[in-house]
């Protein structure tokens, strides 16, 4: 890649040391955005991550902050804000714990809620106004099809990213007139360390019409469409990739 970095348009992909946002990041940076490599405290993940995108000639950074800490991510993002906008925000960084709702510990309901949804608000409050002045962007959240049909034993998870979906509607309404988009993607079973061991192949051949586990460069490949001008029309929706598990 010739094109100097203070020319790109600018990429910050939370969650980007797992299986997903690693496809995402990589995929981003080969679209010709200078990408930030987000992790909670994984370092040297996010390092590596930026290392490998640079030897394939793309530009990248890591970044590491706790989505759930307003004062950490402002900290760093102002940091960031310091060398330009960042114009595509994908909030990717999410968890799950489990358990049937008579059973949910308080700390499981409320740790599940903070990072997948108050995590949304903590990254992209902070970066919308310089954003807005670009008049162009994309803000796009890696939610869940759990958040669509919901999930037995998944209350706290299934009302996080139901919730992203409503704001990703009212914010993209926000957002239009100034050329910035704000899309949800909505996964099923996408085969990554973080799924590996929730689903038998029987238990994937049941649950999704077309018999397999999605792969996280197909997640990418969307991610990156509505990040490109050609998405340009595309705003307030949510989008699912589940191989026809639920429409």
């Amino acid at each position: 890649m010739t094109t100097s970095a203070s020319s790109l348009r600018r990429a910050l992909v939370t969650g980007a040391s797992g299986g997903i946002g690693g496809a995402i990041a990589r995929t981003l940076a080969a679209q010709g955005f200078e990408v930030l490599v987000h992790a909670n405290r994984q370092l040297e993940a996010a390092q590596a991550l930026a290392l490998e995108i640079q030897s394939a000639g793309g530009v990248a950074r890591p970044v590491v902050f706790d989505v759930t800490d307003r004062g950490a991510c402002d900290k760093v993002l102002a940091v960031q804000l310091e060398s330009g906008p960042i114009q595509v925000i994908v909030n990717n960084a999410g968890i799950h714990d489990d358990a049937i709702f008579p059973g949910m510990r308080p700390e499981q309901w409320h740790r599940v809620i903070d990072v997948n949804l108050n995590g949304f608000f903590n990254v992209t409050q902070p970066l919308m106004l310089p954003l807005l002045r670009t008049r162009w962007g994309r803000i796009i959240a890696i939610t869940s099809v759990a958040g669509q049909a919901g999930n037995r034993g998944q209350v706290n998870y299934s009302a996080a990213k139901g919730a992203l979906h409503s704001a990703v509607k009212a914010l993209a309404q926000e957002c239009a007139s100034r050329g910035v988009t704000v899309n949800a993607v909505a996964p099923g079973i996408i085969a990554t360390d973080m799924s590996e061991g929730a689903f038998d192949e029987a238990s994937i051949k049941r649950l999704v019409p077309m018999q397999r586990a999605g792969q996280a460069q197909e997640v990418a490949d969307l991610v990156a469409f509505l990040a490109s001008e050609k998405s340009s029309y595309i705003s307030g929706q949510t989008i699912g990739i589940n191989g026809a598990m639920y429409s």
